[in-house]
Formats: C-alpha cells, structure tokens, sequence
C-alpha cells in the first residue's frame, strides 16, 4: 500500500485510490527516499517499472523492455488515447476512459528532420515493441502536452501510426489567461467532465494537402460577404468587355495573337486601367521591349498625349515638361521591372522568384510575362514539348493563387499556313494544347487588316475561355486604337457590324475552299 505522503500527492491531483490500485501503483525505497512505482505489464506480466520523486525526479529499471504504460488496457480496442505521463493516463481513467497508454520517455524538444526505419528508431522503440496492440485500433487520440516538446511528441507519434487514424485534442483555459496543459491539469482545474469534453471534442489530425471546407470556412466567408472587393473581379475599363472579362487575382489569363496585333500594346493599356480605377501595382518581364520604350508607350497611355513630337502624333500636343515628369514618378511607383542583364534567357523559375520578392516588397498585384518563347527552355531529354508546358503553367498558376497575384502570360501561335485574316485559336498557340487548358481565361487579340471591312485600327478582343462564369463568358469586344496615344476605346456599333459582316465572309470563302 501507499503510504500517507503518497496517498495526499495523488490526492491533490484528483486521482483516487480505485485508480491507483487497479493501475498496481505502488511504492518503494530507493536511495533512502520513498518514491511512487509505475510498473508497466504485458499481459498481466511485469516487464519494467518507473520510479518518481514527489520532486518529479523520474528513474527505471536498466535493461528492460520499451512498452507503452498500461499496455493490457487497449489490448484490442478500436479507440485508444496516448498521452505523456503516468499520471495523465490515471486521470483519463478518473473521467472514465480506461483505453489510455503513455509514453515510457516524455517528449523529444523538436520533430526529428528524417523518419528512421524500425531498425534505428531507438527513441520509439516502444512503439515497435506494442504494434500488434496498437494495429487493430482505427482511431488514436494524441493527447499529447500543449507545450512545444508535446506537441512535437504527438507529430513523432502521428508519423509511425499514421496520420489518417489520429485525432489531437484542443486543452481547455483553466483561468482567464492560462491554458491548461496536460490530462491531469484539466482534471485537477476543471473536473472529469471537462476532461471527458476534451476527447469528445477532438478533432483529426491535420494531413498536409488533405483538408476540410471548414478549414477554409474564414476565406469562403469573406468571399460571400465581399470583404475584399474584388470577388466578382476588376473591371477592364472598358464598359463591352464587362461581360466578358474581369481581373481576378489569383488567376492566369494567356494571351495569344498573330504577330502585330497588339497583345502587348493591349495589355499595357489594361494595365493602366486597372491602375487608374484601384490603384494595383505590376511587375513586368516584357523581353521583347526595350526600357526606354516600353516607358514610352506606357507614359503616353497615361499622360494621354505622345511622348514626341513627331510624325505619328499629328496635330496633337506632345506632353509637357511637367507632364513627364509627373509621368516618371507614377509609372515608378506603380510598375517595376524584371530584366535578366545576363547574356542568356531566364527561366520561368527565375521569373517567378523575382516576381515573388515584387510582390512582398512592393505589394504588386499583377504580373506580366511576355512572351513564352523568350524564355529559356531548356527541358530534360526524357520530357516532351507537352509535358514541359504544362510544368510551366503548374509553376505560374500555384504563383498566382499563393500570392494572390493575377498573371497575364503571352504565348505567340505558330505558323499559320493559308491564312485568310481571321483570329487565330487558342489551340494554334505554338507548342502545346495545355495553354488554354490549364489556363483560367483564354483571350485572342485581333487586329482588323482589311480596309474594305472597316477602319484598320479596329482590334477585336476573343474571350475564348473563362473558366470563372462569375468574372466573365466567351465572346467578342471590339476596341479602336489609337495610334497617338496607344489608348484603346469602345468601337462604333455600325464599325463593328462591318468587322463581323466581312469575317462571316471569310469564313464562308475558307469553308468553300
């Protein structure tokens, strides 16, 4: 029997004399101190004891086997709980759960890099030693302690059992500031029934990649109630494509075109757009354009005047000192630059890991990569055109939903053989079908070549994909440009019917063909 000293330590922890006799906690002398003897069984049979100081000075018996504490007590049971400590499995049974074992060792202080095989993993030997208890149950509650060495105790533990059978449970306040932090804490705080409420109340343990609607309930709230604005996406600028098309972040649209349509001009133009009605900064990998120019054109859209004056502005005023210089200090502010100064291509995953460093430092919402095959691609021996791309556009979409950064991505169709001035498909983008698979939208610029169809600044914009219906649907925008300013502006509605006339036409002479 315990003796008095003993019996008054249990006491105060809640854990009666029932529990401790079922449990064959017993005493014993060592070293002229009178110390509490856990012993731990199989099968009714004594494999080892754990001696403990009322000081919480822990001993064992040398050259005995590793086994869970109270291993007879799960020996086939469906539901079992693993806690940290002696005591925290003597509480559980004050709150009526029997099917309890803990650890023989505690807590390491961190989760180990690598996950040894059995052969090597000492320090969880005992797991090893009590599998054929452990394998029938369906369902572990780690009830591990809240503190870090615990916690990395129930992932150590979740790793070797597997993670799709454990629950972890959630420790309760046991004041207005402190939280509870074992088994035999919540008993001695708040009562078997608070502790009974723990493991009722615990929740699978977290799978990486794998998850619950209810994990992302926050998000999706926020979604429905508007929180950020741009929910049902940023509008173009442009009142015909507001059906078609919205900015949405998080989303990669691929832009495609024959050459000298104006995908590029196009783009800076709904860059600016968005710029002007939110605020949204971009970053820009724009290969084809050199700097000074690229200012230029995105100055003139801007300032609305030419940056020169020359030929191409006509009779319009071209900006002033003070305008350009207002101009440089917005177009710094609200673009930045990725230019490989190397004499080599960059790769996509350069490009991505400067755009990532863009949006961190100066919160950049759009990213602009133009064009694909200016990149460089360089792909192993083993790996086709097709599987590369897709690659690519895996890489450039998990950029654009992790930053929440909208990405427009420019891809040029390849050769186009008895062409007859109609806009290219998505499909005829050189290099792989997966462009306008993997893609969020899809979109062709298109450039009206044929006086006699109309004006030859009409630009026809193709919304050939739109996988969100909320942001947009398939069809046709039709915009003038003008080559002043590089602006685009809504088409007349009698110019556009003589556009659709003529390429009705074309099809119809292709089809007879």
């Amino acid at each position: 029997p315990l003796c008095d000293e003993l019996v008054t330590y249990f006491s105060e922890r809640m854990i009666s004399a029932k529990t401790l006799r079922r449990n064959n906690v017993s005493q014993r002398k060592r070293n002229n101190k009178i110390v509490i003897a856990f012993t731990y069984r199989r099968d009714k049979v004594l494999v080892g004891c754990k001696y403990r100081e009322v000081s919480k000075k822990f001993s064992q018996e040398a050259n005995t086997e590793k086994i869970l504490y109270g291993l007879d007590d799960i020996k086939q049971a469906r539901d079992i709980i693993i806690v940290e400590g002696e005591i925290d499995k003597l509480s559980m049974e004050e709150a009526g759960y029997c099917n309890c074992v803990s650890v023989p060792d505690g807590a390491p202080a961190q989760v180990s890099n690598k996950l040894p095989d059995k052969d090597h993993d000492k320090k969880y030997s005992y797991l090893w030693n009590c599998k054929e208890y452990l394998d029938p149950a369906s369902r572990i509650i780690l009830a591990t302690d809240a503190d870090p060495p615990g916690q990395a105790l129930a992932e150590e533990l979740a790793r070797r059992l597997g993670k799709e059978r454990c629950w972890r449970v959630k420790w309760p306040k046991k004041n207005e500031t402190e939280f509870c932090k074992d088994a035999n804490e919540v008993l001695m705080f708040l009562g078997p029934r608070a502790l009974k409420e723990v493991i009722e109340g615990a929740e699978l343990y977290p799978i990486r990649g794998l998850f619950n609607f209810k994990d992302f309930f926050p998000e999706i709230d926020s979604y429905y109630l508007g929180i950020h604005g741009d929910e049902l996406g940023i509008p173009t600028g442009w009142k015909c494509m507001d059906g078609l098309y919205k900015v949405v972040p998080g989303e990669l649209t691929i832009v495609t075109g024959v050459p000298n349509s104006g995908k590029s001009e196009w783009i800076d133009a709904l860059l600016c757009n968005i710029n002007n009605q939110c605020g949204w900064k971009f970053v820009l990998c724009s290969m084809e354009n050199k700097v000074r120019d690229h200012a230029r054109k995105l100055l003139e859209k801007h300032i609305k005047k030419p940056f020169f004056d020359a030929r191409y502005g006509g009779s319009v005023e071209r900006m002033s000192k003070d305008e350009f210089e207002e101009g440089k200090e917005w177009l710094n502010e609200s673009f930045h630059l990725i230019r490989c100064e190397d004499d080599c291509l960059p790769s996509i995953d350069w490009v991505l890991n400067l755009a990532k460093a863009a949006v961190l430092r100066h919160g950049v919402r759009g990213l602009v990569i133009d064009p694909y095959n200016e990149l460089d691609h360089q792909r192993p021996p083993n790996q086709t055109e097709t599987e590369y791309v897709s690659q690519i556009l895996t890489k450039i979409k998990r950029f654009a939903q992790h930053h929440s950064c909208h990405v427009w991505f420019v891809a040029h169709p390849r050769q186009l053989h008895n062409w007859t001035g109609a806009p290219p498909n998505m499909y005829d983008i050189s290099g792989s079908a997966h462009f306008i698979n993997k893609c969020d939208n899809g979109i062709v610029i298109h450039r009206n070549r044929d006086p006699d169809a109309g004006p030859v600044d009409v630009v026809q914009v193709c919304m050939k994909k739109v996988r969100n219906k909320v942001i947009g649907q398939i069809g046709d925008a039709f915009l003038t440009y003008d080559r002043i300013t590089g602006e685009y502006k809504e088409a007349d509605e009698a110019i556009v019917a003589k556009v659709v006339k003529q390429q009705i036409r074309q099809k119809s002479t292709s089809y007879q063909r």
